[in-house]
């Protein structure tokens, strides 16, 4: 028999978190971000569930010359660019767009000569000092590129850094504004916060990333208030029950000391798995759809959780460590993490299910 761990991918889910992007920025265009691996979700099991965005955004060359064998026909950005002058030509060939984010790809563009040319998007540095031009060379930089005969056509793109706070929208925004000014360019500004903030935002394309996942970009605003459904659900079940008497400690470092005589259930998941290890004692976990917590250190294999609340539990009793019921950024705000990393960190020998439904009641 299998180990009971397994992820669940609910692509009925997928589809109603894009169309809530479409809801927000209903005048965008609308480029699914799906760098590592669809954040964790596994980028050729969500593709089907992707098909009314306009196009995709990823990092990783391979994966998007793959999806071009593969037949998808639409815009795909890749949001680093291209690293190398000799792939150019790579990108020309697989009709990719490409950030340019430093002079370096430019003189590269200038030198390259290619049969077809491409769509470049020029990232403007507005505050984040990650990538990006300093907005006093924006608009050579815009003249030079369109002069080369390697380019077809120019877009202005910023990412913000703070889209997610009151005040983090002015500052970026005047700073690209005043960059930008007399450039007549299609503009791409809104990541998942500024998708939901796209009334103060605006743009012609929009990013959207964690919000695609079912999760929230923002604190302190729950991804179900924001119209959000879990894409992933990390499922598993109970495997052993232990009767722990007062003042006794379970799992290694004797990290949780029982104040009454407890119940304590052992979960099939682990740090091995993608599991925090650094989750502390009350991280939430679901026990037969009740919310409980965990009690001891996290292993390589198996979490022990409290099952005080849940009298009903069981060995083979239903787990679900994050998703349907459990929002990912509530265990991630409890192990001092977000949300993105734990759905990008789900082992590779974790087993995963699609489906085009789970259990939750979507309105398809």
């Amino acid at each position: 028999m299998a180990r009971p761990l397994y992820a669940q991918v609910n692509l009925a889910a997928l589809r109603a978190n894009l169309r809530r992007v479409r809801e927000c920025a209903p005048n965008a265009q609308v480029l699914a971000v799906v760098k590592a691996d669809a954040y964790g979700h596994g980028l050729l099991r969500v593709l089907p569930a992707l098909e009314d965005a306009d196009g995709l955004a990823l990092v990783e060359l391979n994966r998007a010359v793959a999806l071009r064998d593969g037949l998808y026909s639409r815009r795909i950005l890749l949001l680093e660019g291209f690293f190398a002058e000799d792939e150019i030509a790579e990108f020309s060939a697989a009709r990719l767009a490409a950030v340019v984010h430093d002079a370096e790809q430019v003189r590269m563009l200038e030198r390259a000569r290619i049969e077809r040319p491409l769509e470049v998007f020029v990232k403007v540095n507005t505050g984040m000092n990650r990538l990006g031009f300093p907005p006093s060379a924006v608009a050579d930089t815009c003249r030079r590129l369109t002069e080369a005969p390697s380019v077809a056509a120019v877009r202005l793109m910023m990412h913000f850094s703070r889209a997610d706070e009151d005040d983090g929208l002015q500052e970026p925004l005047a700073v690209f504004e005043a960059a930008c000014v007399g450039l007549p360019y299609p503009r791409s500004l809104a990541n998942s916060a500024g998708i939901i903030r796209y009334a103060e935002v605006g743009g012609d394309f929009v990013r959207p990333g964690i919000m695609l996942y079912g999760a929230s970009p923002f604190p302190f605003e729950p991804a179900e208030q924001l119209g959000l459904f879990p894409v992933m659900t990390l499922r598993s079940q109970l495997i052993a029950i232990q009767d722990v008497k007062p003042n006794e400690s379970v799992g290694y470092g004797a990290a949780y000391t029982a104040t009454r005589a407890e119940r304590i259930g052992v979960v099939a998941a682990g740090y091995a798995d993608g599991y925090p290890r650094h989750a502390p004692n009350g991280t939430p976990v679901l026990v037969c759809g009740k919310q409980t917590s965990t009690a001891g250190r996290v292993s390589m294999d198996m979490i022990t959780v409290d099952l005080t609340q849940v009298p009903e539990a069981r060995v083979g009793s239903q787990v679900v460590l994050w998703g349907e019921g459990l929002s990912v950024d509530e265990v991630a705000a409890s192990a001092a993490t977000v949300g993105y990393e734990l759905l990008c960190a789900v082992a590779p020998r974790v087993p995963f299910v699609v489906s085009e439904r789970g259990s939750i009641d979507l309105e398809l």
